[in-house]
Formats: C-alpha cells, sequence, structure tokens
C-alpha cells in the first residue's frame, strides 16, 4: 500500500505535466496506478483536485492550493537531496577540530593545508583550549575531533593514538650542561615547566611522583614555544616534546640534556565519540594522518 509521501508525489508530478500518461512515464508506473492513487488522494482529503478532459488534466482552486504547498515540500526535500549528494563528494560542509596552539602549529598544519587545498569548499573551523575542555567540547557535539596529548581516557570517546612524542629537559648553551642527570638531578636544577592544569604537566608530574620526585617549579607558563624561548635565554631548564624543538635545538638555540633513563615516550591522539560515526569530512581528514 502506497504511502501519503507518495500520493503527494503523484499529484505533483500529475499537476506538472498535466497529465496522467506523461506522470506515468516520468514514475516508470502505470496510468491506472496514478489514477488510481490520485482518487484515493481525493478521497482521503474530500477533495476534488483535478478536472479531467480529452487533452489531460487540470488543477482546480483547490488543488492550486495544494499544489503550492507541495511543491515548496518537493523542492526542499531536492534540495536535501542534493545537499547530501554534494557532502558525499565533500563539495560543501564544515570540519571543527579542537586542538590547542602547540599541537596546531607543530603537527595538525600540514593535514590541514592538504585537506583544504584538496576540498577547498569545506570550511574549517578550530576549537582551542586545554585538553580536558577540547574533550567536552566533543562530547557536547560542539567539535567532531579532538587533538589531545595523551595518556587520556574516557568512556565515551575513542582516542586513537597518532604520533608518538618524547619529553625532554632543555637548557640555554649558557648553562653549565653534565654529561647525564638523574631524575633528581634534573628536579634541583630551575625548572620552566608548563601551567598545572595542562595534560603534559600531569603526565610529567606523575612520571616524578612514581620515583618519589616532587617537582616544583620556579616558572609556570602555558605556552610549548615560551618554554623553548625561556630556556634558550638562560631563564632556567625547560621540558619541552623533542619532536617540536627539533629547529631549536639543530639550530643551537637550547640544548637537549640527557636524563637517565629517559621519560618514556607518549602519543598526541584523536579522540572522537564513540557511539556516533564520523562525519565524511572529519573521517576523511582523520584517514590523512592514519596514512602517514
Amino acid at each position: 500500500m502506497k504511502t501519503k509521501l507518495d500520493y503527494y508525489r503523484i499529484f505533483y508530478e500529475t499537476a506538472l505535466h498535466q497529465s496522467f500518461s506523461k506522470a506515468a512515464k516520468h514514475l516508470y508506473i502505470s496510468q491506472s496506478a496514478i489514477s488510481q492513487c490520485i482518487h484515493q488522494l481525493e478521497a482521503d482529503l474530500n477533495a476534488v483536485l483535478f478536472v479531467r478532459s480529452r487533452r489531460g488534466v487540470a488543477l482546480t482552486k483547490e488543488g492550486e492550493l495544494l499544489f503550492q504547498k507541495v511543491e515548496s515540500a518537493m523542492q526542499a526535500i531536492s534540495q536535501g537531496e542534493t545537499l547530501l549528494a554534494r557532502l558525499h563528494h565533500l563539495d560543501s560542509g564544515s570540519l571543527t577540530i579542537a586542538a590547542g596552539d602547540t599541537i596546531t602549529s607543530h603537527y595538525l598544519l600540514p593535514y590541514l593545508e592538504q585537506f583544504h587545498a584538496t576540498y577547498p569548499e569545506i570550511r574549517i573551523e578550530m576549537a582551542n583550549s586545554y585538553s580536558h575542555q577540547m574533550l567536552q567540547l566533543v562530547k557536547e557535539g560542539k567539535a567532531e575531533l579532538a587533538f589531545v596529548n595523551m595518556p587520556i581516557s574516557d568512556d565515551e570517546l575513542c582516542i586513537e593514538p597518532c604520533f608518538e612524542i618524547h619529553d625532554i629537559f632543555v637548557c640555554s648553551p649558557k648553562h653549565a650542561l653534565k654529561r647525564s642527570y638523574s631524575w633528581k638531578d634534573i628536579a634541583q636544577e630551575p625548572l620552566i615547566l608548563l601551567e598545572d592544569n595542562s595534560s603534559s604537566r600531569h603526565y610529567l608530574n606523575k612520571q616524578f611522583k612514581d620515583r618519589g620526585i616532587t617537582l616544583e617549579p620556579q616558572i609556570e607558563i602555558a605556552a610549548h614555544d615560551l618554554l623553548i624561548r625561556f630556556a634558550s635565554i638562560d631563564l632556567g631548564v625547560s621540558c619541552v616534546i623533542e619532536e617540536f624543538s627539533r629547529e631549536s635545538i639543530d639550530r643551537g638555540l637550547v640544548l637537549p640534556m640527557k636524563l637517565e633513563p629517559p621519560m618514556p615516550p607518549r602519543s598526541l591522539g584523536c579522540a572522537y565519540l564513540r557511539n556516533t560515526p564520523l562525519s565524511l569530512a572529519s573521517e576523511t581528514f582523520l584517514n590523512l594522518i592514519r596514512r602517514k
């Protein structure tokens, strides 16, 4: 049995073509099926919608009133189908990513550039905050992907490792550099660390606490790049991500301090909702990263 939506689509096509036979041909159904559906719709609405003649059919006043509303609905459905088709081919839409400045500038930027060059019609939006707040943005539907420092866990989210990183300590070339440092040696240096509410700082604190050592930094700052700058002018010893500091190390602006044993590596991760399918845009962006 046909649904009401089918009745209205048949009514719409019949009114457009002013002919049962032409509507039947366009819809790939029989002319008798068209006639039966129109009769049923007229009965359901208790209204005569068409005047029949040898030359075809014409809308009654009641039919014209209904056609105005049905035409708007059919156009809206068509626009929706077109929009979905465009989204499927990534010709429109948006992608919202949550990530801090450091991860964005030192890791995500090449991927963002590649994605935008390939899919210029997709609008990229960025949200910036601390890791735990970025995870909340994903859970609230305000971001599709969040790139965060691991380890971190949340039962509502999948957190997929993307890139291995190493935490190291660096100092100015003016700093008296020893051949190697124990963990206690490092803790006694004038430390410059990220603020205590960052996931990287939590990780660092835990690593030292597991060895019975409490870190008491002289300076706490919010930006990773400032860790490099402060260390380079000999304000103290900074803990930085080696992969994000490679240029400054290679230029001799800061020197790595050999920690024995070194801190274990960790990863940057991409977080997304566990039980909600990713949009095509976010899946495509994540696949760029997965292929590297």
